[in-house]
């Protein structure tokens, strides 16, 4: 059975970091090209940035204009997205998203390509 869990949300102040974290269960971690997400409160969900399953290419939404860094640990099963400079506009629930890749495919970008997710975590950015 495929979970993924995310951690690492809470609450934090504007221009505050955050690390997420996103552990794979029930999959074989260096097949997937992992991606995450983000909804915030009355808006609709949307793509945050991925990272193909070597780790090798990123993509970013272009509202993380440099501040967030996806990264994986295949040894480990671990995906990451490290958020600076936040702002009150990055509150959402964050989502890890798995999809089965093949060694040369670029980075997933749309959700519908992802076969698996987690619950999410919260993060809160205060003014």
């Amino acid at each position: 059975q495929v979970q993924l869990v995310e951690s690492g949300g809470g609450l934090v102040q504007a221009g505050d970091s955050l690390r997420l974290s996103c552990a794979a269960s029930g999959v074989t971690f260096s097949m997937y090209g992992m991606g995450w997400f983000r909804r915030a409160p009355g808006k609709e969900r949307e793509f945050v940035g991925s990272i193909s399953r070597s780790g090798g290419s990123t993509i970013y939404a272009d509202f993380v204009q440099g501040r967030f860094a996806i990264s994986r640990d295949n040894a480990k099963k671990t995906l990451y997205l490290q958020m600076n400079s936040l702002s009150p506009e990055d509150t959402a629930t964050y989502y890890c998203a798995a999809r089965l890749s093949t060694a040369t495919a670029q980075p997933p970008r749309w959700a519908a390509e992802f076969q698996h997710w987690g619950q999410g975590t919260q993060v809160t950015v205060s003014s």
